[in-house]
């Protein structure tokens, strides 16, 4: 199964996939956060299960565990988290969304 949205993370500091990386996929609702998947990204750091093979459109974030990542390489890292939220507009689309992580930056892009 491919679920509906999938994530890329990318250590542009050791320039390497960044593997093992726990990641949270939540949708937004009247009530606040509505917990949907979790997964932790494989040697190559990506997630193709982080979640179901259809949402709805909305509004969606995916939070990274970032901090316990750099942790275990023992290297000092300024953003614990990193939250990305992000609008699903067309539930006939994949969405892939990468993140480039370094300790003390990142940056993200709608991927394909």
């Amino acid at each position: 199964m491919r679920s509906h949205i999938t994530t890329h993370v990318l250590d542009t500091g050791s320039g390497r996939p960044a593997a093992g990386v726990a990641a949270r996929l939540e949708a937004s609702t009247a009530e606040g956060w509505q917990h949907i998947a979790d997964g932790v990204t494989d040697d190559d750091g990506r997630i193709s299960t982080l979640g179901p093979e259809q949402l709805d459109a909305g509004t969606y974030r995916i939070e990274y565990q970032t901090g316990e990542y750099f942790d275990r390489t023992d290297t000092e890292t300024f953003f614990p988290t990193v939250a990305l939220t992000f609008s699903l507009s067309d539930p006939a689309q994949h969405y892939h969304v990468p993140l480039l992580l370094s300790p003390f930056a990142y940056s993200t892009y709608r991927g394909s």
